[in-house]
């Protein structure tokens, strides 16, 4: 049986680099595991006053995430930083407070970024955020993707072997990973 890892896109655009590594690792993953691939769209802004009757896309979310084997997060670098939808997501998930939908969930964390350091800022932020809400985060190999502005072809197919063999080698470690975490 496959384990089923929700992985969750910081990036609303439709053509993201973000979502376009996202789809590259469903295709790359081991039959070990199923990747669902979803962005933040439609997660509306946390509001502890919501927490006693959250909203419905709240709930979703939340169920999604209780369902999955695992969480891999595929994110851009924004001001050296997560972008503010995931960041929100976050948020949503992993309240009321001692009752985050993350733990005990294994974690990936993937950034990326056209430029030469690969959103390594946004990495370690979700690094100092995570821990505490979600399960245990994959700690090797780390995986900063940098130059990704032409590693896909025009339909968005992963077009670029050296982002490919690095991007098969963490796949292959998170499938280990989320096999290790859950029996």
């Amino acid at each position: 049986m496959a384990h089923r890892v929700l992985t969750i896109v910081g990036s609303l655009r439709k053509e993201s680099f973000s979502l376009k590594i996202a789809n590259a690792f469903a295709k790359l993953a081991p039959s070990s595991l199923v990747l669902e691939v979803m962005t933040p769209a439609g997660i509306s802004f946390f509001n502890q006053d919501l927490e006693a009757a959250p909203p419905a896309d709240w709930l979703a979310f939340r169920d999604k995430i209780q369902k999955s084997n695992g969480v891999l997060f595929v994110t851009p670098e924004y001001n050296r930083s997560i972008s503010g939808v995931l960041k929100n997501a976050i948020d949503v998930a992993s309240r009321p407070y001692g009752k985050s939908s993350f733990l005990g969930k294994p974690v990936g964390i993937v950034s990326n970024s056209p430029g030469v350091l690969g959103g390594v800022s946004a990495a370690k932020h979700l690094q100092n955020i995570l821990p505490g809400i979600s399960g245990p985060i994959l700690q090797q190999p780390e995986i900063y993707l940098a130059a990704v502005g032409d590693g896909f072809d025009a339909a968005g197919n992963l077009a670029k072997d050296s982002l490919k063999t690095v991007m098969q080698q963490y796949i292959d470690a998170f499938a280990a990973h989320v096999a290790k975490h859950n029996g």
